[in-house]
């Protein structure tokens, strides 16, 4: 049977209930008085150890201006949340934002995560504080987009905990523009990327594979500028299917940085074979994102 990372969901004890769709609550256009704060979001959602709200602005990135909204978590200390892929248990966020108004489209994007060793392998997240940024396509550009709808999101410690905090902005058309420090220019900024991701970025210098016999794997050599030994590398397989998380082998060398899979963890090597696998590369300075495909090396 394929595993998927979908479902290898940690043990929830279940403390909330109601629609993932529920809507509670007057629509927000907030203009904060502390400049500090984003000039449009909506009350922050408190549920057990993880406060939450919807902000929103117009970026400047790439020469190009338009509309984000961003999830933004606050977590107690020792808490954490998980990144689209959770790792070895867990479940990625979701955002529903069907109930929305002049909506054509809301794309979820989600910054550089990190690795955290647990009782039971390796999960992937963030920890204290994060914005996942929205990019907000309009039906109608010259009216507002009215966000309704809720996350879902699981947040850890000893116990794990879904929180599903009922949302919802008013972003007008003509949404301020976002200091250059702000949460979510910041966000966008951590976002791996598959172009030009920047100088600083590390790259994938080879990729080896070996599907047959015993003991199948992949190994990626990585280069990092910065901290090599603070570098990391993770996998994602399409339609969710489980690829082992990649493990550091050997000393960092000249600024590469040697990961085996191994492919008799769990991994189902008929689904994965011909696969397009995508690599993100997060390093001290920088980060990036490819792909290569699973076939034998030659």
């Amino acid at each position: 049977m394929t595993r998927r990372t979908t479902g290898r969901a940690y043990p929830f004890r279940l403390l909330v209930a109601g629609s993932l769709l529920a809507f509670a609550g007057p629509l927000v256009d907030a203009h904060a008085t502390d400049k500090s704060e984003p000039r449009l979001a909506s009350p922050w959602v408190t549920e057990h150890a993880a406060r939450t709200r919807m902000i929103a602005g117009r970026v400047e990135s790439g020469g190009a201006s338009r509309i984000y909204a961003g999830l933004e978590i606050e977590l107690d200390d020792g808490w954490k949340t998980y990144w689209r892929n959770p790792g070895t248990s867990g479940v990625p966020p979701r955002l529903e934002l069907e109930g929305s108004e002049n909506l054509a489209k809301a794309e979820l994007l989600f910054p550089a995560p990190v690795r955290f060793k647990d009782r039971d392998g390796d999960t992937i997240g963030y920890k204290r504080t994060v914005v996942l940024p929205v990019v907000l396509t309009a039906k109608d550009p010259s009216k507002p987009i009215v966000l309704k709808g809720a996350a879902e999101i699981g947040i850890c410690r000893e116990v794990c905990i879904p929180v599903q905090p009922a949302l919802s902005l008013l972003v007008p058309p003509d949404a301020p523009t976002e200091a250059k420090d702000g949460r979510l220019t910041s966000a966008i900024a951590q976002v791996p990327r598959s172009e030009n991701p920047g100088s600083q970025a590390p790259s994938v210098a080879r990729v080896t594979t070996r599907l047959a016999g015993d003991k199948p794997q992949v190994v990626i050599e990585a280069v990092f500028p910065g901290d090599a030994d603070r570098g990391d590398v993770f996998l994602e397989a399409p339609d969710g299917i489980w690829i082992p998380l990649p493990q550091a082998a050997g000393p960092v060398e000249g600024g590469t940085r040697r990961f085996v899979v191994d492919l008799t963890d769990g991994a189902d090597l008929a689904e994965l074979k011909g696969r397009s696998i995508r690599v993100t590369l997060v390093g001290s300075v920088g980060q990036s994102e490819t792909a290569f495909d699973l076939v034998d090396a030659n």
